[in-house]
Protein backbone atom coordinates (compact mmCIF):
# COMPACT_ATOMS: atom_id res chain seq x y z
CA UNK A 1 0.00 0.00 0.00
CA UNK A 2 1.37 3.40 -1.04
CA UNK A 3 -0.17 6.30 0.86
CA UNK A 4 -0.68 9.81 -0.46
CA UNK A 5 -2.49 12.92 0.68
CA UNK A 6 -4.18 13.36 -2.71
CA UNK A 7 -4.67 11.11 -5.73
CA UNK A 8 -5.57 12.76 -9.03
CA UNK A 9 -7.29 10.37 -11.44
CA UNK A 10 -6.55 11.48 -15.00
CA UNK A 11 -3.34 12.87 -16.51
CA UNK A 12 -4.86 15.05 -19.19
CA UNK A 13 -4.32 18.79 -19.21
CA UNK A 14 -6.64 19.42 -16.27
CA UNK A 15 -5.34 16.54 -14.13
CA UNK A 16 -1.71 17.56 -14.58
CA UNK A 17 -2.50 21.22 -13.90
CA UNK A 18 -4.31 20.05 -10.77
CA UNK A 19 -1.31 18.11 -9.48
CA UNK A 20 1.24 20.79 -10.29
CA UNK A 21 -0.89 23.60 -8.84
CA UNK A 22 -0.62 21.91 -5.42
CA UNK A 23 3.11 22.65 -5.35
CA UNK A 24 2.90 25.00 -2.37
CA UNK A 25 0.50 22.88 -0.31
CA UNK A 26 3.15 20.60 1.21
CA UNK A 27 1.02 17.60 0.26
CA UNK A 28 2.09 14.32 -1.33
CA UNK A 29 0.28 13.82 -4.65
CA UNK A 30 -0.18 10.85 -7.02
CA UNK A 31 -1.49 11.00 -10.59
CA UNK A 32 -3.00 7.92 -12.25
CA UNK A 33 -3.76 7.52 -15.94
CA UNK A 34 -4.54 4.59 -18.22
CA UNK A 35 -2.49 6.02 -21.10
CA UNK A 36 1.30 6.00 -21.55
CA UNK A 37 3.24 9.23 -20.94
CA UNK A 38 2.42 11.87 -23.59
CA UNK A 39 5.09 12.70 -26.15
CA UNK A 40 5.79 16.04 -27.77
CA UNK A 41 3.82 15.92 -31.05
CA UNK A 42 5.73 15.71 -34.31
CA UNK A 43 4.75 15.44 -37.96
CA UNK A 44 1.12 15.99 -38.90
CA UNK A 45 -0.80 18.37 -36.60
CA UNK A 46 -3.05 16.65 -34.08
CA UNK A 47 -6.81 17.03 -34.38
CA UNK A 48 -7.51 18.26 -30.88
CA UNK A 49 -6.36 21.81 -30.23
CA UNK A 50 -7.31 24.40 -27.64
CA UNK A 51 -7.53 28.18 -27.75
CA UNK A 52 -5.71 28.96 -24.52
CA UNK A 53 -6.83 32.22 -22.98
CA UNK A 54 -4.48 34.66 -21.31
CA UNK A 55 -5.78 33.45 -17.93
CA UNK A 56 -4.88 29.84 -18.80
CA UNK A 57 -1.48 30.96 -20.06
CA UNK A 58 -0.87 32.67 -16.72
CA UNK A 59 -1.60 29.38 -14.93
CA UNK A 60 0.67 27.38 -17.25
CA UNK A 61 3.42 29.97 -16.89
CA UNK A 62 3.17 29.82 -13.08
CA UNK A 63 3.56 26.03 -13.29
CA UNK A 64 6.66 26.28 -15.49
CA UNK A 65 5.03 24.70 -18.54
CA UNK A 66 4.23 27.59 -20.84
CA UNK A 67 7.78 28.42 -21.97
CA UNK A 68 8.12 24.99 -23.57
CA UNK A 69 4.61 25.17 -25.07
CA UNK A 70 5.21 28.57 -26.68
CA UNK A 71 8.45 27.35 -28.26
CA UNK A 72 6.73 24.38 -29.85
CA UNK A 73 3.99 24.16 -32.43
CA UNK A 74 1.80 26.98 -31.17
CA UNK A 75 0.32 30.12 -32.69
CA UNK A 76 -0.49 33.32 -30.88
CA UNK A 77 -3.67 34.76 -32.33
CA UNK A 78 -4.09 38.51 -32.25
CA UNK A 79 -7.62 38.83 -33.57
CA UNK A 80 -11.00 37.18 -34.00
CA UNK A 81 -13.54 37.53 -36.78
CA UNK A 82 -17.13 36.30 -36.36
CA UNK A 83 -19.95 36.58 -38.86
CA UNK A 84 -23.14 34.95 -40.07
CA UNK A 85 -23.50 33.47 -43.49
CA UNK A 86 -25.58 35.47 -46.00
CA UNK A 87 -26.05 38.43 -43.68
CA UNK A 88 -24.69 41.82 -42.67
CA UNK A 89 -23.90 40.69 -39.13
CA UNK A 90 -20.16 40.79 -38.46
CA UNK A 91 -17.85 41.53 -35.56
CA UNK A 92 -14.07 41.75 -35.25
CA UNK A 93 -11.88 41.78 -32.15
CA UNK A 94 -8.24 42.69 -31.91
CA UNK A 95 -5.74 42.46 -29.08
CA UNK A 96 -5.11 46.17 -29.58
CA UNK A 97 -8.64 46.79 -28.25
CA UNK A 98 -7.35 45.91 -24.77
CA UNK A 99 -3.72 46.97 -25.19
CA UNK A 100 -2.43 43.42 -25.51
CA UNK A 101 -0.06 41.82 -28.00
CA UNK A 102 -2.34 38.85 -28.56
CA UNK A 103 -5.62 37.31 -27.36
CA UNK A 104 -4.48 33.76 -26.77
CA UNK A 105 -2.63 30.75 -28.16
CA UNK A 106 -3.84 27.96 -30.42
CA UNK A 107 -1.93 24.85 -29.41
CA UNK A 108 -2.31 21.11 -29.73
CA UNK A 109 -3.68 19.51 -26.57
CA UNK A 110 -0.94 16.88 -26.71
CA UNK A 111 1.76 19.56 -26.69
CA UNK A 112 0.26 21.13 -23.56
CA UNK A 113 -0.07 17.74 -21.91
CA UNK A 114 3.52 16.75 -22.78
CA UNK A 115 4.92 19.96 -21.31
CA UNK A 116 2.90 19.56 -18.11
CA UNK A 117 3.95 15.92 -17.83
CA UNK A 118 7.62 16.92 -17.98
CA UNK A 119 7.07 19.39 -15.16
CA UNK A 120 5.33 16.67 -13.14
CA UNK A 121 8.22 14.24 -13.69
CA UNK A 122 10.57 16.82 -12.20
CA UNK A 123 8.33 17.61 -9.22
CA UNK A 124 9.46 15.67 -6.15
CA UNK A 125 6.04 15.86 -4.49
CA UNK A 126 4.28 14.10 -7.41
CA UNK A 127 4.29 10.35 -8.15
CA UNK A 128 3.14 9.39 -11.64
CA UNK A 129 1.37 6.13 -12.48
CA UNK A 130 0.94 5.83 -16.26
CA UNK A 131 -0.47 2.95 -18.32
CA UNK A 132 -2.44 1.87 -15.25
CA UNK A 133 -6.02 0.68 -15.22
CA UNK A 134 -8.02 1.10 -12.03
CA UNK A 135 -9.41 -2.28 -10.97
CA UNK A 136 -11.21 -1.02 -7.91
CA UNK A 137 -11.98 2.41 -6.52
CA UNK A 138 -13.35 2.53 -2.98
CA UNK A 139 -14.44 5.96 -1.77
CA UNK A 140 -15.43 6.68 1.81
CA UNK A 141 -15.24 9.42 4.42
CA UNK A 142 -12.72 7.31 6.35
CA UNK A 143 -10.32 7.01 3.41
CA UNK A 144 -10.02 6.19 -0.27
CA UNK A 145 -8.40 3.08 -1.73
CA UNK A 146 -7.43 2.31 -5.31
CA UNK A 147 -6.35 -1.07 -6.68
CA UNK A 148 -4.47 -1.01 -9.98
CA UNK A 149 -4.37 -3.74 -12.58
CA UNK A 150 -0.72 -4.43 -11.76
CA UNK A 151 -1.75 -5.27 -8.16
CA UNK A 152 -0.38 -2.06 -6.65
CA UNK A 153 -2.62 -0.41 -4.08
CA UNK A 154 -2.86 3.29 -3.25
CA UNK A 155 -4.62 5.23 -0.55
CA UNK A 156 -5.35 8.93 -0.06
CA UNK A 157 -7.36 11.33 2.05
CA UNK A 158 -8.73 13.00 -1.09
CA UNK A 159 -9.37 11.68 -4.61
CA UNK A 160 -9.74 14.27 -7.37
CA UNK A 161 -11.55 13.11 -10.49
CA UNK A 162 -10.04 14.77 -13.57
CA UNK A 163 -10.86 11.74 -15.69
CA UNK A 164 -13.04 13.25 -18.39
CA UNK A 165 -16.66 13.26 -19.46
CA UNK A 166 -17.22 9.59 -18.59
CA UNK A 167 -15.56 9.98 -15.21
CA UNK A 168 -15.18 6.81 -13.14
CA UNK A 169 -14.70 8.95 -10.03
CA UNK A 170 -17.97 10.84 -10.64
CA UNK A 171 -19.86 7.59 -11.18
CA UNK A 172 -18.32 5.91 -8.13
CA UNK A 173 -19.18 8.93 -5.99
CA UNK A 174 -22.79 8.80 -7.27
CA UNK A 175 -22.79 12.49 -8.18
CA UNK A 176 -26.04 13.21 -10.11
CA UNK A 177 -25.64 14.38 -13.69
CA UNK A 178 -27.74 16.67 -15.87
CA UNK A 179 -27.12 16.32 -19.58
CA UNK A 180 -28.63 16.84 -22.99
CA UNK A 181 -27.65 15.99 -26.52
CA UNK A 182 -26.97 18.91 -28.85
CA UNK A 183 -27.92 16.66 -31.78
CA UNK A 184 -24.73 17.77 -33.47
CA UNK A 185 -21.35 16.27 -34.28
CA UNK A 186 -18.11 18.23 -34.43
CA UNK A 187 -15.99 17.44 -37.47
CA UNK A 188 -12.32 18.18 -36.81
CA UNK A 189 -9.50 18.25 -39.34
CA UNK A 190 -6.42 20.17 -40.38
CA UNK A 191 -6.53 22.09 -43.66
CA UNK A 192 -4.17 24.11 -45.80
CA UNK A 193 -5.47 27.39 -47.19
CA UNK A 194 -4.41 29.47 -50.18
CA UNK A 195 -4.45 32.71 -48.20
CA UNK A 196 -2.42 32.97 -44.97
CA UNK A 197 -4.51 33.08 -41.80
CA UNK A 198 -2.63 36.13 -40.43
CA UNK A 199 -3.05 34.76 -36.90
CA UNK A 200 -6.77 35.52 -36.90
CA UNK A 201 -9.27 33.04 -35.41
CA UNK A 202 -12.36 32.98 -37.60
CA UNK A 203 -15.87 31.63 -37.03
CA UNK A 204 -18.95 31.65 -39.25
CA UNK A 205 -22.46 30.74 -38.13
CA UNK A 206 -24.47 28.69 -40.59
CA UNK A 207 -28.10 27.49 -40.27
CA UNK A 208 -26.89 23.97 -39.42
CA UNK A 209 -24.06 24.90 -37.05
CA UNK A 210 -20.90 27.00 -36.52
CA UNK A 211 -17.62 26.53 -38.39
CA UNK A 212 -14.31 27.69 -36.91
CA UNK A 213 -10.91 28.06 -38.55
CA UNK A 214 -8.21 28.26 -35.86
CA UNK A 215 -4.74 29.43 -36.98
CA UNK A 216 -1.90 26.96 -36.47
CA UNK A 217 1.83 27.65 -36.27
CA UNK A 218 2.24 27.31 -40.04
CA UNK A 219 0.96 30.39 -41.84
CA UNK A 220 -1.37 28.50 -44.21
CA UNK A 221 -2.55 25.76 -41.84
CA UNK A 222 -5.73 25.90 -39.78
CA UNK A 223 -7.47 23.54 -37.42
CA UNK A 224 -11.12 23.22 -38.42
CA UNK A 225 -13.99 22.58 -36.02
CA UNK A 226 -17.24 22.21 -37.97
CA UNK A 227 -20.28 21.58 -35.78
CA UNK A 228 -23.16 20.24 -37.84
CA UNK A 229 -26.51 18.54 -37.37
CA UNK A 230 -26.03 14.78 -37.26
CA UNK A 231 -27.43 14.09 -40.72
CA UNK A 232 -25.33 16.81 -42.35
CA UNK A 233 -22.19 15.75 -40.46
CA UNK A 234 -22.68 12.18 -41.66
CA UNK A 235 -23.05 13.38 -45.26
CA UNK A 236 -19.92 15.54 -45.06
CA UNK A 237 -17.84 12.70 -43.64
CA UNK A 238 -18.81 10.46 -46.54
CA UNK A 239 -17.70 12.96 -49.20
CA UNK A 240 -14.48 12.47 -51.07
CA UNK A 241 -11.60 14.69 -49.98
CA UNK A 242 -12.06 16.83 -53.10
CA UNK A 243 -15.79 17.30 -52.55
CA UNK A 244 -15.28 17.97 -48.84
CA UNK A 245 -12.71 20.68 -49.66
CA UNK A 246 -15.21 22.35 -51.96
CA UNK A 247 -18.04 22.13 -49.42
CA UNK A 248 -15.81 23.52 -46.68
CA UNK A 249 -14.63 26.42 -48.85
CA UNK A 250 -18.21 27.36 -49.73
CA UNK A 251 -19.41 27.06 -46.13
CA UNK A 252 -16.55 29.36 -45.04
CA UNK A 253 -17.49 32.01 -47.61
CA UNK A 254 -14.17 31.39 -49.38
CA UNK A 255 -12.50 33.60 -46.79
CA UNK A 256 -9.07 32.01 -47.16
CA UNK A 257 -9.38 30.58 -50.65
CA UNK A 258 -9.74 26.92 -51.56
CA UNK A 259 -9.08 24.64 -48.60
CA UNK A 260 -7.11 21.40 -48.84
CA UNK A 261 -7.37 18.58 -46.31
CA UNK A 262 -3.96 17.64 -44.91
CA UNK A 263 -5.28 15.19 -42.33
CA UNK A 264 -8.06 12.68 -42.00
CA UNK A 265 -11.46 13.78 -40.73
CA UNK A 266 -12.69 12.83 -37.30
CA UNK A 267 -15.97 13.55 -35.57
CA UNK A 268 -17.44 13.29 -32.11
CA UNK A 269 -20.95 13.83 -30.75
CA UNK A 270 -21.64 17.01 -28.82
CA UNK A 271 -23.29 16.70 -25.44
CA UNK A 272 -23.74 19.02 -22.49
CA UNK A 273 -23.02 17.45 -19.12
CA UNK A 274 -23.24 19.14 -15.74
CA UNK A 275 -22.69 17.37 -12.44
CA UNK A 276 -25.11 18.71 -9.85
CA UNK A 277 -22.68 17.73 -7.08
CA UNK A 278 -18.93 18.22 -7.26
CA UNK A 279 -17.72 17.41 -3.75
CA UNK A 280 -18.26 14.85 -0.99
CA UNK A 281 -16.09 13.82 1.93
CA UNK A 282 -12.85 12.58 0.41
CA UNK A 283 -13.74 13.21 -3.25
CA UNK A 284 -14.05 16.12 -5.70
CA UNK A 285 -14.33 16.41 -9.50
CA UNK A 286 -12.99 19.02 -11.93
CA UNK A 287 -12.89 19.73 -15.67
CA UNK A 288 -14.89 17.53 -18.04
CA UNK A 289 -15.72 15.20 -15.16
CA UNK A 290 -17.83 18.06 -13.79
CA UNK A 291 -19.02 19.73 -17.01
CA UNK A 292 -18.77 19.54 -20.79
CA UNK A 293 -19.91 22.36 -23.06
CA UNK A 294 -20.43 23.05 -26.75
CA UNK A 295 -17.09 23.80 -28.51
CA UNK A 296 -18.64 26.99 -29.91
CA UNK A 297 -16.08 29.27 -28.24
CA UNK A 298 -13.36 26.71 -27.50
CA UNK A 299 -13.62 27.26 -23.75
CA UNK A 300 -13.74 23.68 -22.44
CA UNK A 301 -10.03 23.32 -21.61
CA UNK A 302 -9.85 26.84 -20.16
CA UNK A 303 -12.81 26.16 -17.88
CA UNK A 304 -11.14 22.99 -16.59
CA UNK A 305 -7.78 24.71 -16.02
CA UNK A 306 -9.54 27.35 -13.92
CA UNK A 307 -11.28 24.59 -11.92
CA UNK A 308 -7.93 22.98 -11.12
CA UNK A 309 -6.27 26.26 -10.16
CA UNK A 310 -9.23 27.22 -7.95
CA UNK A 311 -9.31 23.85 -6.18
CA UNK A 312 -5.57 23.97 -5.53
CA UNK A 313 -5.98 27.44 -4.07
CA UNK A 314 -8.78 26.27 -1.78
CA UNK A 315 -6.79 23.22 -0.61
CA UNK A 316 -3.68 25.29 0.03
CA UNK A 317 -5.69 27.78 2.13
CA UNK A 318 -7.20 24.92 4.15
CA UNK A 319 -3.77 23.42 4.82
CA UNK A 320 -2.45 26.80 5.97
CA UNK A 321 -5.46 27.17 8.29
CA UNK A 322 -4.87 23.63 9.64
CA UNK A 323 -8.28 22.48 8.42
CA UNK A 324 -9.13 19.12 6.85
CA UNK A 325 -8.80 19.60 3.08
CA UNK A 326 -10.76 16.38 2.40
CA UNK A 327 -14.01 17.36 4.14
CA UNK A 328 -16.90 18.32 1.88
CA UNK A 329 -17.91 21.25 4.08
CA UNK A 330 -14.44 22.74 3.66
CA UNK A 331 -14.55 22.29 -0.12
CA UNK A 332 -17.99 23.89 -0.57
CA UNK A 333 -16.57 27.36 -1.31
CA UNK A 334 -14.68 25.89 -4.29
CA UNK A 335 -17.82 24.11 -5.50
CA UNK A 336 -19.95 27.26 -5.30
CA UNK A 337 -17.24 29.34 -6.98
CA UNK A 338 -16.63 27.09 -9.96
CA UNK A 339 -20.23 25.96 -10.38
CA UNK A 340 -21.18 29.60 -10.87
CA UNK A 341 -18.57 30.04 -13.61
CA UNK A 342 -19.52 26.75 -15.29
CA UNK A 343 -23.24 27.55 -15.31
CA UNK A 344 -22.57 30.97 -16.82
CA UNK A 345 -20.50 29.40 -19.58
CA UNK A 346 -23.03 26.64 -20.27
CA UNK A 347 -25.87 29.18 -20.43
CA UNK A 348 -23.88 31.44 -22.76
CA UNK A 349 -23.00 28.61 -25.13
CA UNK A 350 -26.56 27.31 -25.17
CA UNK A 351 -27.94 30.79 -25.75
CA UNK A 352 -25.58 31.42 -28.67
CA UNK A 353 -26.34 28.04 -30.20
CA UNK A 354 -30.08 28.64 -30.03
CA UNK A 355 -29.78 32.24 -31.23
CA UNK A 356 -27.76 31.34 -34.31
CA UNK A 357 -29.70 28.20 -35.25
CA UNK A 358 -32.14 28.14 -38.12
CA UNK A 359 -33.23 30.59 -40.81
CA UNK A 360 -36.07 32.44 -39.08
CA UNK A 361 -35.94 35.89 -40.71
CA UNK A 362 -36.90 37.82 -37.57
CA UNK A 363 -34.35 36.05 -35.40
CA UNK A 364 -31.74 36.42 -38.13
CA UNK A 365 -32.29 40.18 -38.32
CA UNK A 366 -32.08 40.55 -34.52
CA UNK A 367 -28.81 38.65 -34.21
CA UNK A 368 -27.25 40.39 -37.23
CA UNK A 369 -28.24 43.79 -35.91
CA UNK A 370 -26.78 42.82 -32.54
CA UNK A 371 -23.45 41.78 -34.05
CA UNK A 372 -23.25 44.96 -36.13
CA UNK A 373 -24.16 47.12 -33.14
CA UNK A 374 -21.57 45.58 -30.82
CA UNK A 375 -18.96 45.93 -33.56
CA UNK A 376 -19.53 49.71 -33.59
CA UNK A 377 -19.23 50.28 -29.83
CA UNK A 378 -15.71 49.98 -28.45
CA UNK A 379 -16.81 49.58 -24.82
CA UNK A 380 -18.96 46.54 -25.65
CA UNK A 381 -16.15 45.06 -27.70
CA UNK A 382 -13.65 45.56 -24.88
CA UNK A 383 -15.94 43.62 -22.53
CA UNK A 384 -16.28 40.77 -25.03
CA UNK A 385 -12.53 40.70 -25.63
CA UNK A 386 -11.92 40.55 -21.88
CA UNK A 387 -14.25 37.53 -21.69
CA UNK A 388 -12.51 35.90 -24.66
CA UNK A 389 -9.17 36.30 -22.88
CA UNK A 390 -10.57 34.61 -19.77
CA UNK A 391 -10.10 37.71 -17.64
CA UNK A 392 -13.73 38.17 -16.60
CA UNK A 393 -15.32 36.77 -13.45
CA UNK A 394 -13.63 35.59 -10.26
CA UNK A 395 -10.18 34.25 -11.14
CA UNK A 396 -7.85 31.99 -9.14
CA UNK A 397 -4.62 33.67 -8.04
CA UNK A 398 -2.57 31.57 -10.49
CA UNK A 399 -4.62 32.95 -13.40
CA UNK A 400 -3.90 36.59 -12.67
CA UNK A 401 -1.09 38.41 -14.45
CA UNK A 402 1.86 39.13 -12.22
Amino acid sequence: MQSFDIIVVGAGIVGLVQALALKNSGLKVAVIDSQPPPEVPEGEPRHRVSALTLASQNVLHALGAFAQISKQRSAAYCGMSVWERDSFGHIEFNARDVEQAYLGYIVENQAVQASLWQQAVEADFISLFSSCQIDKLALSAQGNFISLNDERMLSARLVIGADGANSLVRKQANFPLTYWDYDQHAIVATVKTVTPHDNIARQIFTPTGPLAFLPLWQTNYCSVVWSQDEAEASRLLQLSAEDFNKALTVAFDNQLGLTELVSDRQSYPLKMRYARQWVADGVVIVGDAAHTIHPLAGQGANLGIMDAAALAEQIENLVKADKDFALAKNLRPFERWRKTEAVKMIATMEGLKRLFSGNNNTKKFIRDAGLASVNRFSQSKRLLVKNAMGLAGELPALAKSK
